[in-house]
């Protein structure tokens, strides 16, 4: 047992689990050295967990900083595609008003935006896998441009605003779904940690600061001006996608893919007569001659015949940059459409992808549900908000976000690294779930501290609602980085399908909540529902705890019998037949 990580027997190497560090005792247990087929870090501690390949083209050989580059600019791109969700949060009564229909009216808005970020990311993963996410950012940027110009033109007409919010939310679809599984296609293991934490400030904590702005800007420049704002600002950054975003997915060879092989398969050759060296690139520093005799014992057939190849055949050649701004650059998946279509509908019954999504998603959920409450109440007596006041109210959600993401930049790494050192350098993905202990902390009590301060606002005011509100946040951030990171070290050969049931669970379960749950205050009171639905939040986060022990037994048994995948590529066989 590895730290509380119940071991498995089953297979040689379980998906997942990975060699970090060369912990010196464990060497001389084994007898061993360090290997000199596996590339490190510049350390020379640190095995590069995927392994690079030789070809110039894999994003894990391009330079630290064009590869930050890259996760910047699609993180901008998020903080304002991640605006639109929450763009009428402020303006909930004023625009009840404006086209005279109800409050639930108004309120389906956001969630039919959210349902068309649901529906579209379904649709838009599989393409991601076959053809790769470049086309998908450029699609996604596209679309904001005209959706928000056509949100802000729909003046008095209702249904056109609502089918413009619908197209807002398929823009939005490929940044929510794809931009985490980019962050492992561009990093190894030891470097997915703050860049995770980045990657989902930007898509939550633009979320939260967009309210603040949109009360002061529809109060002095109307609401359509919030809808041109995006719009303008998706524009400036289109060139920028066009230009400085490539593709990031690679097929790599197999044996390269050290963290998701079930067997202990054979160090990858690094080849000095056929290695091209990257300047600037971290993954080029420390690397050994290779030993003949050892390869030839160790090898596969079919490695010794790819290593023949690379001894006699040139070296790749790196794509041009005119190349690179194409939209399609070849297929990363030999798969058909409709099988990866269909994959993430039984990935629900998958333990370790409902657990993230849970994880994940009931905290977004409730978010949600925050901020009913908030246009609710503080609209009304005794506080009596106008739109500003009410956006303003928005400060400690995004107060909170920042916590949440500075906090998880600084456990996530370090918490990782410490227990993989305690673990005799063997990296366990269960480890990331220490981040659910934060999210358990502030979570939760922002859920129930929100609650009972919002059911007598006379006495409590407008600060105890924002702080809870702020913790609640915090909590949310906490654990939507811990269950992408999860994903994406434990399962990241289907990231992109376990990225989409959680960006269709937290949508349709956030578009119910805006259905009914308006309702369900008024009839049941704001204290009773906040208590119910944190008590829920508890369980869901002690869920980790078998999550912790188990997942090791459940990546062997998954890769060992992968059900989930056989079955919905058998409906689509008989789907294709007929």
């Amino acid at each position: 047992m590895g730290l509380g990580v119940l071991n498995d027997t089953k297979l040689q190497h379980v998906p997942g689990t990975a060699t970090v560090f060369d912990d010196e005792g464990r060497l001389r247990e084994e007898n061993a050295v360090h290997d000199p087929n596996l590339k490190y870090d510049t350390t020379g501690t640190i095995i590069l967990i995927p392994q690079p390949s030789n070809d110039p083209n894999d994003p894990l050989n391009w330079p630290l900083w064009r590869r930050d580059l890259i996760l910047l600019t699609l993180s901008l791109l998020s903080v304002i595609a991640s605006t639109l969700s929450p763009l009428l949060a402020a303006d909930t009564l004023s625009l009840s008003l404006y086209f005279g229909r109800t409050f639930t009216d108004v309120a389906l808005l956001t969630g039919y935006h959210l349902l068309g970020v649901g529906v579209a990311g379904f649709l838009f993963v599989p393409s991601a896998r076959i053809w790769g996410k470049r086309h998908l950012y450029l699609l996604g940027t596209v679309v904001l441009v005209f959706s928000s110009a056509w949100g802000g033109a729909s003046n008095k007409n209702y249904k056109s605003l609502l089918w413009a919010r619908i197209f807002q939310g398929i823009g939005l679809a490929p940044f929510e779904a794809l931009v985490n599984a980019s962050v492992g296609d561009l990093y190894h293991v030891h470097q997915r940690g703050k860049r995770m934490a980045l990657s989902n400030l930007a898509l939550f904590g633009g979320a939260f600061f967009t309210p603040v702005l949109v009360g002061k800007i529809a109060d002095t420049m109307s609401w359509q001006w919030t809808f041109y704002f995006v719009a303008i600002f998706s524009g400036a950054l289109l060139p920028v996608v066009v230009f400085f975003v490539p593709e990031t997915a690679f097929r790599r060879d197999a044996v390269f893919n050290t963290d998701t092989a079930t067997t202990n398969t054979p160090s990858p050759h690094i080849d000095p007569g056929s290695r091209i060296e990257l300047e600037g690139s971290p993954n080029s520093v420390i690397e050994s001659p290779r030993d003949s005799q050892q390869d030839i014992t160790r090898a596969t057939q079919k490695e010794m015949s790819v290593e023949q190849a690379g001894d006699t055949a040139p070296p790749p050649t790196k794509t041009s940059w005119a190349k690179s701004l194409l939209a399609f650059n070849g297929r990363k998946s030999d798969d058909k459409y409709l099988h990866l279509l269909l994959r993430p509908f039984t990935l629900f019954f998958h333990p370790g992808i409902f657990w993230a999504c849970l994880i994940q998603g009931t905290l977004i959920g409730w978010t949600v549900m925050i901020g009913i409450v908030l246009a609710a109440i503080m609209l009304g007596p005794p506080l009596f908000f106008g739109e500003v006041e009410t956006g303003y109210m928005y400060t400690g959600a995004f107060v909170g976000a920042l916590l949440g993401f500075v906090l998880a930049g600084l456990i996530s790494d370090w918490s990782a690294s410490y227990l993989t050192r305690l673990n005799r350098g063997i990296y366990e993905p269960e480890f990331r779930l220490i981040l659910v202990i934060p999210q358990l902390v502030f979570g939760c009590a922002g859920l129930y501290g929100f609650g009972i301060v919002s059911d007598n606002i006379g006495k409590y005011k407008w600060f105890w609602p924002d702080f809870f509100f702020a913790l609640e946040v915090m909590g949310m951030v906490l654990g939507a980085v811990a269950s992408a990171l999860y994903i994406v070290d434990a399962h990241r050969e289907i990231s992109v399908e376990a990225f989409t049931c959680l960006l269709v669970f937290k949508n349709i379960f956030s578009f119910g909540l805006t259905w009914s749950s308006y309702d369900w205050l008024v009839q049941t009171g704001v204290k009773p529902v906040f208590m119910a639905v944190a008590s829920v939040q508890v369980v869901v986060c002690l869920l980790s705890i078998p999550m912790y022990i188990f997942g090791k037994k459940n990546r062997s048994f998954i890769a060992r019998h992968n059900i989930f995948f056989k079955i919905s590529d058998k409906v689509a066989d008989w789907l294709t037949f007929w």
